[in-house]
């Protein structure tokens, strides 16, 4: 017979640090095992929804509604009346739409006709605002547009209480093309696309930040006043992206698309607290630059899709994707969209990004010492029956300031790709969101 074994105590502690270690490996484990697509899936099931509280008139893109699609919308606040302030959005081939914080139209500004017969007619992608540059006639707030059609930025005074409208244009018409050089490159349309602005507070100038369609091109351009009140530019230097990417596992990748067209970028915002650009690039993720473009460029999240091989089909169009590596991020679906600034009066906020691929909305901590680090997310969803949220959108436009009594905490809009109930022609719009339900959402 052996003697009986001897007793060992065991603390209780070292069983509860040894039960809950072994739970949270069991969960890693199980994560593991979730397919890729799951877990993103996962990820944006369940994230909470905000609800708009105004939406403005749809817009149609036929012949009927004058082509007019919505992209992007920034937001100017009247310092001076502040419940008087305007969202500025726009409309693609149907030029700009201005707004009042009832979401009702105040002007509606036509593109510039084509240059001749047969060219590209303009085209307004994408809008952001300058305050208190200084023109010849004196310091202007600026609304200012990439006009893709034309290949050049377009300039527009804002004056709230002007008889005709708010906006003047103040475009000099000797204004260059962004990269093109000759109206022959402006017709081929790889052209002036997404665009931020930023003021440096080292020197007080201006400028903008302007991609390029179907390329990587970021371009820096400095703002510059010319003749009779006018507004012109001129290229400070360029950056280009990369399109393809070595992966994990040692292969070459790019992403799938039409032969000739490379991952362009079009969603960008400068924090003007560290003079950061990030941008994003559409079918890849969010870049973290200097916003001078010198210095490397930081990829700080993938979208989903990052490193699925893809086949083109010349007959549909379109892209069949291969298997998933699995080497993509969980909280971005492409096409990662507008970009947007959440400032907080304590230096903090987030990055704001619009995953257009599943109609979520992501936040990344705006510090830098925090490396960006994913902080939530959220989806626009109905309100009722008639205001419904945002899908696949393509602009957003926050401002974390009071807007008078409708939007004493500040607003978000949005842009919302399938306006309902849009009927046959489809319809898109802008959704106006009161900031507060996004902290809310945001702290849960």
């Amino acid at each position: 017979m052996h003697p009986p074994a001897e007793e060992i105590s065991v603390p209780r502690s070292t069983i509860i640090r040894s039960t809950v270690l072994t739970v949270t490996m069991a969960l890693a484990v199980a994560a593991l095992a979730v397919p890729a697509e799951a877990r993103h899936r996962l990820h944006a099931d369940n994230l909470p929804g905000v609800t708009p509280r105004a939406e403005t008139p749809a817009l149609h893109d036929d012949d009927e509604g004058g082509n007019a699609d919505a992209d992007d919308p920034a937001i100017w606040r009247n310092a001076a009346v502040p419940g008087r302030s305007l969202v500025v959005a726009t409309a693609k081939e149907g030029g700009l739409r201005v707004y009042d914080l009832d979401a009702r139209l105040v002007q509606s500004i036509a593109a510039p006709p084509a240059a001749g017969e047969g060219d590209a007619p303009g085209r307004f992608n994408n809008v952001d605002l300058v305050h208190g540059l200084r023109l010849s006639s004196g310091k202007a707030d600026l609304a200012v547009t990439s006009d893709r059609g034309h290949d050049r930025l377009r300039f527009y005074r804002i004056d709230r209480d002007r008889a005709g409208g708010p906006l003047t244009d103040v475009t000099d018409p000797a204004a260059p093309h962004v990269f093109s050089q000759d109206q022959a490159g402006v017709n081929d349309q790889r052209t002036a696309y997404g665009l931020a602005t930023w003021t440096n507070p080292a020197t007080g100038k201006s400028y903008a930040l302007v991609s390029r369609r179907e390329r990587t091109s970021i371009a820096l351009l400095e703002l510059l006043p010319a003749e009779g009140g006018k507004v012109t530019y001129r290229k400070v230097r360029s950056l280009d992206l990369p399109s393809s990417f070595r992966l994990p596992n040692g292969t070459s990748w790019s992403p799938c698309g039409e032969p000739g067209e490379l991952p362009q970028v079009e969603g960008m915002v400068v924090d003007p607290a560290n003079g950061t650009l990030y941008a994003g690039q559409e079918d890849i993720g969010v870049w973290r630059m200097r916003a001078d473009l010198t210095g490397k460029p930081k990829l700080i999240d993938k979208v989903h899709e990052y490193g699925v091989p893809g086949t083109y089909d010349e007959e549909t169009e379109e892209c069949t994707p291969g298997a998933d590596p699995g080497f993509g991020g969980t909280k971005i679906s492409a096409d990662v969209e507008g970009l947007t600034l959440l400032a907080e009066s304590d230096g903090d906020g987030y990055i704001l990004a619009s995953s257009q691929g599943d109609n979520t909305f992501a936040a990344y901590d705006r510090e830098l010492e925090d490396a960006n680090e994913y902080e939530g997310g959220f989806r626009v969803t109905a309100a009722n029956g008639t205001l419904d949220g945002s899908e696949e959108c393509d602009g957003a436009a926050v401002l974390n300031a009071p807007l008078g009594s409708k939007y004493p905490n500040g607003l978000l809009v949005v842009q919302d790709g399938h306006d309902s109930p849009g009927g046959d022609r489809g319809a898109t719009n802008f959704k106006f969101v009161d900031l507060a339900k996004v902290m809310d959402a945001l702290d849960d």
